[in-house]
């Protein structure tokens, strides 16, 4: 498969996954997981070619790990990032390292510093454990700032952590005490 299918399929299937399944007519269970041959009918009635080898192909090439599927083979899921109040992944709390970081752009650091970080429409606010994890987000939105976050602080205060099957970090908010600009 080419590229530039690879990232198509892959921008789909975080749309469809993650936002908007009822889209195709896709039902997500409680943890995100939807049925494969329900999503390529899907996809189909939307005039979006898929199959199981090209599932598969995104699932494996994609460098965020985005995307996971079951042991059987028979459904997939977005691991984080989902706005579907359907999905209610289950996570349990873990203690995060002492600083996390998040990638974003100068164009929204006057929210930042009012409202600290918010999940918008997402159900967390994403963070990651490495500077060229969170350069690479921030880059995707206009000039990058890079916030440190001190996550231990945060978690003595009450606030929980979880984190993804592909190592993003998740939690409900980050208070603006909490956050340093780099």
């Amino acid at each position: 498969m080419s590229k530039k299918v690879i990232d198509e399929t892959s921008k789909f299937l975080s749309y469809v996954l993650r936002h908007e399944p009822q889209a195709i007519g896709l039902t997500l269970d409680t943890e995100g997981w939807g049925d494969i041959d329900a999503l390529i009918s899907g996809a189909a009635r939307d005039g979006r070619q898929l199959s199981r080898e090209l599932i598969a192909q995104v699932v494996d090439s994609n460098d965020k790990k985005r995307f996971s599927l079951s042991a059987d083979g028979q459904r997939i899921r977005a691991v984080q990032g989902h706005s579907n109040n359907n999905v209610q992944l289950q996570l349990e709390a873990k203690q995060p390292p002492a600083i996390l970081y998040h990638g974003t752009a100068t164009r929204f650091m006057e929210s930042i510093n009012e409202k600290g970080l918010i999940p918008g429409s997402r159900h967390h606010v994403h963070l990651s454990q490495d500077l060229e994890t969170a350069s690479a987000v921030g880059q995707r939105y206009g000039k990058v700032v890079i916030l440190q976050i001190a996550a231990q602080d945060m978690q003595a205060q009450g606030f929980r952590f979880y984190q993804a099957e592909n190592g993003v970090w998740l939690t409900e908010q980050v208070p603006v005490s909490f956050i340093k600009t780099l």
